[in-house]
């Protein structure tokens, strides 16, 4: 059993829960101008890690005949048949039904619009197949983790989750092109396959992936403008932090040597996400 709870875990990428929870749970402090009643912080909490398991479980069905034709991939769990495709179904239904749980204990107005979240969550896995933007949908998914939170205290949208959300689609969809950068060989060959890499080639898709970046940057400033206060100067500071990892990022990372890509996707953008949290946290 524990065998089988790691691989799964490993399927869905768990660890990667620290690009969206995070930012929620700013969200979720800036809103309530501190840390709110217990019951809210576990819902949400529930409610992001519950959505983004169902969305992996869908990724990797969905994915399945594209990951056996990569060599990258070719030994995840359902290709391998180490986990079955009935229980990869089972989970992501039990998740969907956890996400409504939460989103129907928190509040009205997160439970109305629970599906449509579910819709953007689990519709990003097809749009590869008929587009090079699938990276700014990805980046869209998780961008609904703040807004999501935002409502769960106050149950009505603000400007402050607005840009910290559309921040995080656009930070999302940058490191997001930068580690499809891997994949440009097998994408150019699959004519069933977008990407940007694809699209502008390998030093395209990375000059593309800075742009994203820049913007996003600009957004967060603008989050903490209109969420000052609760939020203050440390925060401020700390996005100057994240700018000067931005930067190191796509140091990292050139056309011709993607060989740091690891240590500029997971690492690098880690730091930034949970860096931002324990500042925000201390800030507030």
């Amino acid at each position: 059993m524990l065998r089988k709870l790691t691989t799964f875990l490993e399927m869905i990428k768990f660890s990667h829960s620290v690009f969206a929870l995070p930012f929620a749970l700013i969200a979720m402090l800036v809103a309530a101008g501190g840390v709110p009643r217990a019951a809210v912080v576990f819902w949400i909490v529930v409610a992001v890690v519950a959505a983004r398991t169902a969305a992996m479980c869908f990724n990797r069905i969905a994915d399945r005949d594209v990951d056996a034709r990569n060599p990258r991939t070719q030994g995840r769990a359902l290709v391998t048949g180490e986990l079955s495709l009935t229980f990869a179904w089972g989970v992501l239904f039990a998740s969907v039904g956890v996400f409504l749980l939460a989103a129907g204990m928190l509040n009205y107005v997160c439970l109305l619009l629970a599906p449509p979240c579910l819709a953007v969550l689990l519709g990003y896995s097809v749009t590869k197949r008929f587009t090079s933007w699938s990276h700014v949908v990805l980046g869209v998914a998780l961008g609904l983790a703040p807004l999501g939170a935002w409502l769960a205290v106050r149950g009505a949208p603000g400007l402050f989750p607005l840009l910290l959300g559309a921040g995080v689609a656009l930070w999302v969809a940058g490191f997001d092109v930068m580690y499809s950068c891997q994949d440009y060989e097998v994408d150019r060959a699959d004519p069933t396959l977008h990407s940007m890499p694809k699209r502008l080639g390998v030093a395209g898709a990375l000059d593309r992936a800075r742009r994203f970046h820049a913007v996003a940057l600009t957004l967060f400033v603008l989050a903490w403008w209109v969420g000052s206060p609760p939020l203050g100067l440390p925060f401020l500071l700390a996005l100057a932090g994240v700018g000067g990892l931005m930067v190191y990022q796509h140091g990292l990372v050139h056309a011709r040597d993607l060989s740091r890509l690891d240590a500029a996707f997971f690492t690098t953008n880690g730091a930034i996400s949970l860096g931002l949290l324990a500042v925000a946290w201390l800030d507030i």
